[in-house]
C-alpha cells in the first residue's frame, strides 16, 4: 500500500466511480497531483490549494468523464483535444488513467503550458501534446474525434471556436455544472445536443454533468 497521504482518499473515489483502471494509475495520478501542488505555490495554476479538495475537484471530477468516454466508438484508440486545460484538467488525468488514448492538452496560458510540459515529462506521458496557444490560432496536423473542455467557455463559444478542429463523425464532451437550458438551446443550429449525462463525482456536493454533441448529418 502507497504511504501517499492523499492514496486511499484518490483509490476510494476511484473505487466509487467503478472505474477498473491499471495497477500503474493511481501512483501516477499521486504523483501528478504532488507536481501541481508543488508548482501552484509559485504559477498559481489552481485556486484550490488542498491536495485532499484537489484529489475529489480536480481528479476524481476529471475521472468522472471516463465512463462516457468509454461509450464511444473505437474508445480508447481516439485522438482528443482538451481547450482551456489549465493543469492538465480533465486532458492529462484521462490520459494517465487511459495511456491508449492521445492527448492534446491546449492553454494560451505560458505558466500553464509550461507546467503541463514539465508534467507529461515527468511522469512519461507519451501520449500527451501540449499546445500553448489560443484555440483560434491552433493548427493541428490532423482534426480530434473527441474535443472536451472543462469550465473552459458558454457551449456555444465552445463549439464555435473548435469546430474547424473535429473530425467527421467526431463528439464535443463539455464538462458542466449545474444544466442551464438557455445555454444549451443557444448553440449554433448545425450542432445537435446528443445527451447531458449527470456525473456523479464522489465526495462533491454539486451537479456536474457531461453534455455530449455533435455535427448535425
Amino acid at each position: 500500500m502507497s504511504a501517499h497521504p492523499m492514496a486511499e482518499h484518490l483509490a476510494r473515489g476511484v473505487k466509487a466511480l467503478g472505474l477498473g483502471l491499471a495497477p500503474t494509475v493511481e501512483p501516477l495520478l499521486l504523483r501528478y497531483l504532488d507536481e501541481m501542488t508543488r508548482w501552484n505555490s509559485a504559477y498559481n495554476l489552481t485556486a484550490i490549494r488542498t491536495p485532499s479538495e484537489m484529489v475529489t475537484k480536480h481528479l476524481l471530477d476529471s475521472l468522472a468523464l471516463l465512463p462516457a468516454l468509454q461509450r464511444l466508438p473505437a474508445f480508447p484508440a481516439l485522438r482528443l483535444l482538451d481547450v482551456g486545460a489549465g493543469a492538465g484538467l480533465p486532458g492529462i488525468v484521462l490520459a494517465i488513467a487511459a495511456p491508449d488514448l492521445s492527448v492534446t492538452v491546449l492553454d494560451s496560458n505560458g505558466k500553464k503550458a509550461r507546467f503541463m510540459r514539465h508534467a507529461a515529462r515527468t511522469l512519461g506521458l507519451g501520449n500527451v501534446e501540449v499546445a500553448e496557444c489560443r484555440v483560434e490560432a491552433f493548427s493541428p496536423t490532423e482534426p480530434f474525434a473527441v474535443i472536451t473542455s472543462r469550465a473552459f467557455a458558454a457551449l456555444t463559444d465552445f463549439v464555435s471556436a473548435t469546430q474547424p478542429l473535429l473530425a467527421a463523425g467526431g463528439v464535443w464532451v463539455a464538462m458542466k455544472g449545474k444544466l442551464d437550458a438557455a445555454e444549451l438551446a443557444a448553440v449554433p443550429a448545425a450542432v445537435q445536443i446528443r445527451e447531458s449525462v449527470p456525473l456523479r463525482v464522489p465526495g462533491l456536493d454539486e451537479q456536474r454533468h457531461a453534455v455530449i454533441a455533435s455535427l448535425k448529418t
